[in-house]
């Protein structure tokens, strides 16, 4: 695709192609009370957010039979929220700028990521609409029947495939083969060895692509379209998993209210979101948008060479190779070249912005909130550590503040960085990751 970038700002673009770190922030974003979301011709809201929480809750019973780690939480798959001073101090970001706090997704049980929400809803939802059609369940039932032999005969006349750099593809394989369908992910390139070798374990079916994530996906497709027993977890246009991880949003409203935080126009609430094709981060903004109003700041965090999110919003249909960028990334979660439609379109008002990130940033942040809190992520998952820094440390950022007259406000401010990935990472592979962030951070 050709782009006019004579329309683009000459010094933002000029620093995206030089794949320089930069913060942009989004003058769409509105500070209305409400803001109706409609994508793609329908409405959505938090009755929606209810409904993707409700069907986690109906097939708790079920999980905690699948997964012996899910039997102390009673089925239900959610991470820890932290209190993190010692990172706060090793980012150099000021009491007086906010306190930082992290939503420990890198240990989500199951599939080890953020994607265990998406990914498992997409899934949980095929599951149900198959089990109500053909009368294995009423949606007051005990879920847990559908471990049973009719159920498991029913699922595995279909496949449930997907197209994914790794993590995705995880949630998806793993629960669907743990459900007895027959599981098919469509692995890039770059996707790391690991995730393959964990999903083989898994019975999965791994069908390995030489292009990037955006021809995995589109072969996966073209697969699917032509099996009617086929069912296609299509992360660029799914509104299922938007949804599921929009659910995040609620069991995070309970954790800010025991941690004793407040979230108002005294109190803002800066949100940092590891950004790939962009469905995950979008859904839990679009879930905390529901809840805070304006009064929650969203910020996609992306590779200096992977910003898939900020061209779209800059030139919609872009892609990161139209303006000259490799997609080539450490951050393998993160190595997308276009943006999903679906998730730029619910984002476009209520989106703070995006910032990008150096690779050899990831692994130093990965280093320090090792050493600062004993937390073992995946470089990915350290991208939103930068966001603080880059909001309250550079001349764009510090510009946005005070366009939302947010500068007297800062000291009441909740920093809170998504970790989204690294709980199964192999030792031997985080001891790598470890090593070069430990030179890189000093």
């Amino acid at each position: 695709m050709t782009i006019d970038t004579s329309k683009l700002p000459p010094e933002l673009l000029a620093d995206m192609q030089a794949a320089m770190p930069v913060f942009w922030g989004n003058p769409q974003w509105t500070d209305a009370a409400e803001v109706q979301t409609v994508v793609e011709g329908r409405g959505i809201s938090l009755a929606d957010v209810r409904e993707a929480q409700g069907r986690f809750e109906r097939f708790a019973p079920l999980l905690a039979r699948l997964f012996p780690e899910l039997q102390g939480s009673a089925g239900r798959i959610e991470s820890a929220l932290l209190v993190a001073p010692g990172m706060q101090r090793a980012i150099g970001l000021s009491r007086e700028q906010g306190a930082l706090w992290i939503k420990a997704d890198h240990s989500l049980p199951v599939a080890g990521s953020i994607k265990a929400r998406g990914g498992i809803h997409e899934v949980l939802e095929f599951t149900e609409s198959l089990a109500l059609d053909n009368g294995l369940v009423t949606r007051d039932s005990d879920y847990s029947v559908l471990a049973g032999a009719p159920a498991r005969a029913l699922f595995g006349r279909y496949q449930v495939a997907v197209g994914s750099t790794g993590n995705l593809g995880l949630s998806i394989g793993v629960m669907a083969s743990a459900l007895g369908f027959r599981a098919a992910v469509h692995m890039s390139s770059d996707a790391k060895e690991w995730k393959k070798a964990r999903l083989r374990a898994r019975g999965v079916e791994v069908v390995e692509h030489t292009g990037d994530y955006a021809a995995a996906v589109a072969a996966g497709r073209r697969e699917a379209d032509a099996d009617p027993h086929c069912y296609f977890v299509d992360d660029e246009r799914s509104m299922s998993l938007m949804l599921g991880y929009s659910a995040a949003a609620l069991h995070l409203r309970d954790q800010i209210e025991a941690a004793g935080l407040r979230v108002d126009a005294a109190h803002p609430l800066f949100v940092y979101l590891p950004c790939g094709v962009g469905g995950a981060p979008a859904g839990i903004a679009f879930g905390l948008r529901q809840l805070y109003g304006p009064h929650v700041y969203p910020f996609f965090a992306e590779p200096t060479q992977s910003p898939c999110f900020l061209v779209e919003m800059l030139a919609p249909g872009a892609s990161v190779y139209d303006i000259g960028l490799t997609n080539r990334t450490e951050a393998d979660g993160l190595a997308v070249p276009q943006a999903s439609e679906l998730a730029a379109q619910a984002m476009r008002p209520l989106l703070g912005g995006v910032f990008t990130v150096a690779d050899d940033t990831l692994f130093a942040d990965l280093h320090r909130v090792r050493e600062s809190e004993d937390l073992r992520i995946e470089p990915s998952a350290a991208a939103g550590f930068s966001g603080p820094r880059m909001l309250t440390g550079t001349a764009a950022g510090r510009a946005w503040l005070r366009q939302n007259n947010l500068e007297a406000r800062m000291p009441d401010a909740t920093h809170l960085v998504w970790t989204t990935g690294g709980l199964f990472v192999p030792a031997e592979e985080y001891a790598r990751f470890a090593e070069r962030g430990a030179a890189l951070a000093g």
